[in-house]
Formats: C-alpha cells, sequence, structure tokens
C-alpha cells in the first residue's frame, strides 16, 4: 500500500483497486436477489427516547412508530423516526427486572426477533450510538416469519453491523399505512406524532451506508459474494488525500444503482490518522444547521476558490458541495460527527435532473443522478482533517479556563 500511482492492489491477491481515471464502469447486473430498497438504519443506544427526538427535530422525521412500556414490550424501547421512505429506528434495552420481577419472559416481549439484552448492552458501551443494523427490503427471502406478517433474516456485513432481509406477505402497493404491521413490522404502534407535532425537510429515501474496514480487499469480496453487488465506483489514496492523510475506497451497487455499500480503507504511514483510523479507534475493533435547537451542526464549508472553480453558481451561501456529471447534478453537505464519538456523520444529498417515465407515465429519478461526488471526496476529506486537527489542539491544551 502506499504506492505513488493509480494502481493498487491489496493484501487479497485477487483485488486489484484502480483509481477513479482508470477504473471502467460496468453492470452486470448481477444482483443475487432482487431488492426494492433501504428498509431502515437501526441504532442501538442507552436512551432511545432522546435520540430520537434529537434526530426527529433535526432532521424533520417525526417519531411515527413506537415499541415500548406502552405498547406492552418490556423489553426494549424502539421509536421509528420516518420521512418519505427515509426510516431510522432507535432501540435502547429496559432493565431485564422490569419483566422477570413481574413473572415474564423479556425475550418473549421483545418486538424485534433478534433482539438480545446483553447484546445491546455491551453494544452500546463498546460503540456509543451508532448503526447495528442496515435493513433491506427484498420481495422474498424464507427464514424467519414473524407474527404472519413479515419474513426477517440477518447475515453479517462488516465489522459489528448486520445485514437484515425484511419481505411482506404483501406487494408494497397494498400496504395499509394506518398500521406498522404492514409497511415497518409487527408489534409495532402509531404514535399521535405525527398530527400533533408535524415535521418535513423534504428528506425522502437513504441513498448510501458507508463501512470503514481494516481491510478493504476481503471485505469487497465477501459483500459481493453474498449480494451479487457489483462495483460502482473505485477512489485510491490519489483521488482522495491532503498532504497529510490518505485513503482507499469502493461503492458497490445494486442493479439500478438505488442502493449503494461504499467501503473505506485507511492508508497507513502518513503524517496524521485519517477519520477511518479515528473511527475505528473510537467505535472499537463505518437545510439548515438547527444545533442550538437540538439538532446537527454542519462542517465549515470549502474555501471560496472551490466555488469559484465551478462552472455557475450553487451552494455557496450555505456551504453546500456541488458535483455534476453528465445528466445530472449532485447536492452535498455533511455534519459534525453527531454523538460523543466520532462514529457517526450524516450526508444530506439532493439529486437534479435526470427523470424518466416509467410503463405507466408516472415520473422517477434515474439512479445515482450526477454521480456519487467524486470531485468533492478531496474537498470533504480536508474539511474532515481540519476538524480533527481543531479536537486535537483542545485535547493538547486541555478544558478552558474561566
Amino acid at each position: 500500500m502506499g504506492k505513488q500511482n493509480d494502481d493498487i492492489t491489496t493484501s487479497s491477491g485477487d483485488f486489484k483497486l484502480v483509481g477513479f481515471s482508470n477504473f471502467v464502469q460496468s453492470n452486470p447486473q448481477s444482483d443475487l436477489f432482487p431488492i426494492r430498497r433501504f428498509h431502515r438504519i437501526e441504532f442501538w443506544c442507552t436512551d432511545a427516547t432522546n435520540n430520537s427526538c434529537r434526530f426527529s427535530w433535526g432532521l424533520g422525521m417525526p417519531v411515527v412508530a413506537k415499541s415500548d412500556l406502552s405498547t406492552g414490550n418490556a423489553t426494549h424501547a424502539s421509536y421509528l423516526c420516518r420521512s418519505g421512505d427515509l426510516c431510522f429506528l432507535f432501540t435502547a434495552p429496559y432493565s431485564p427486572f422490569v419483566a422477570t420481577s413481574n413473572g415474564l419472559d423479556p425475550s418473549s416481549m421483545a418486538s424485534l426477533p433478534s433482539f438480545s439484552y446483553s447484546a445491546c448492552v455491551a453494544f452500546a458501551a463498546k460503540h456509543g450510538l451508532a448503526v447495528q443494523v442496515i435493513a433491506i427490503d427484498r420481495p422474498v427471502f424464507p427464514p424467519v416469519v414473524f407474527d404472519g406478517a413479515a419474513t426477517i433474516a440477518e447475515v453479517h456485513l462488516y465489522r459489528h453491523v448486520v445485514l437484515r432481509h425484511v419481505s411482506y406477505k404483501t406487494m408494497a402497493s397494498d400496504r395499509d399505512n394506518s398500521s406498522p404491521n404492514s409497511w415497518f413490522l409487527p408489534w409495532f404502534e402509531l404514535t399521535d406524532e405525527v398530527s400533533s407535532f408535524p415535521l418535513d425537510f423534504g428528506i425522502q429515501t437513504l441513498n448510501h451506508t458507508p463501512g470503514n474496514v481494516l481491510e478493504l480487499g476481503p471485505a469487497i469480496s465477501y459483500v459481493k459474494r453474498f449480494t451479487g453487488f457489483h462495483e460502482f465506483a473505485k477512489f485510491t489514496e490519489e483521488d482522495v488525500r491532503t498532504d497529510e492523510s490518505r485513503l482507499n475506497l469502493v461503492v458497490l451497487a445494486k442493479n439500478d444503482e438505488t442502493i449503494l455499500l461504499p467501503l473505506n480503507e485507511t492508508v497507513f504511514g502518513t503524517k496524521r490518522k485519517t477519520q477511518i483510523q479515528t473511527y475505528l479507534e473510537h467505535d472499537g475493533p463505518g437545510m439548515r444547521n438547527r444545533s442550538s435547537v437540538g439538532g446537527f451542526e454542519f462542517i465549515p464549508p470549502p474555501p471560496p476558490m472551490y466555488y469559484r472553480n465551478l462552472k455557475g453558481r450553487a451552494g455557496d451561501e450555505l456551504g453546500i458541495l456541488v458535483d455534476r456529471g453528465d445528466e445530472g447534478t449532485l447536492l452535498q453537505i455533511f455534519t459534525k460527527p453527531v454523538g460523543d464519538r466520532a462514529t457517526l456523520i450524516l450526508e444530506i444529498i439532493q439529486r437534479l435532473g435526470c427523470m424518466l417515465k416509467d410503463d405507466h407515465g408516472k415520473l422517477y429519478q434515474k439512479g445515482m443522478c450526477g454521480g456519487f461526488g467524486k470531485g468533492n471526496f478531496s474537498e470533504l476529506f480536508k474539511s474532515l482533517e481540519e476538524y480533527g486537527k481543531m479536537l486535537d489542539a483542545r485535547r493538547v491544551g486541555g478544558p478552558a479556563s474561566v
């Protein structure tokens, strides 16, 4: 690793990582099973109530469904934030004594079939607020039928993250939105928040879920084997670098390129740690600001020269990154780490252009319109590095005196 060229072979031997300029994109239509969309991102934490409220307010995603003591679940509290097709689920464990003191079996009351009290407590202690599940909505998958309404199975994805497969007995067009049983999971109940506290910032769906790994080659080979996903983009250290740190990146995609799984790998031997190294250390061996009222802060904007080099003015007032492809435009902005540890960053994007009509004349947007933001990676990488330098300086200087 660390060669100063655009062609790198990783330690896995059969995996070749080439840079953006040498990568020839192809789509072999190789999915091993059909996938409609991301079903949800599930966060495990120690306080589902406050975390769900913060994300709800900061992202304009009302808490629309719940499973907790009020619904008869004495095992865990789970609250679902939803905007468009995007679903964030926050889950925290109750003490097992809540159930056992009343003569009940805690495991029999969980609304998530694979939930484990001990695993959730250990996960939260090790990772803090972090993603435990990436779920995808599949038409068919046999393993476990949940309450006669949904079929669920899980496989290991990378590190501590699992990929959960969800399918329903009814087609998406026939689902009844009046009950979470048909569009989310059984044993969840609707909340009153949608009508009493409406929020909508226009967020519609989940585009991609980046993951940080120790070795890129084996991770990519493993995920491709059980999904059939193809390589959508590759970036080497020559594409994503500063004078002090670098990384490698591969993006995997399903057939229509509407579900993306980017995987990042640090390049060692540089002057300072990359954001990937910092993430792995903290995580264990992946609009406008509303921070003053419990929302999220965005990373500092790029320098003025970035916008002067763009073709046409866009985004400079809000610090939004802009990338343009042959067919459309991609707008991007990133939050600072949203928890106590530097392990979770949110990216908010908008794709402009590439509108097509389906067989029924309904408009839809082509997957990956405007590209993946290759032109913005360096600016993002620099901004995150500067943010890391600021944190380093504060750690060295100690608490400010008053």
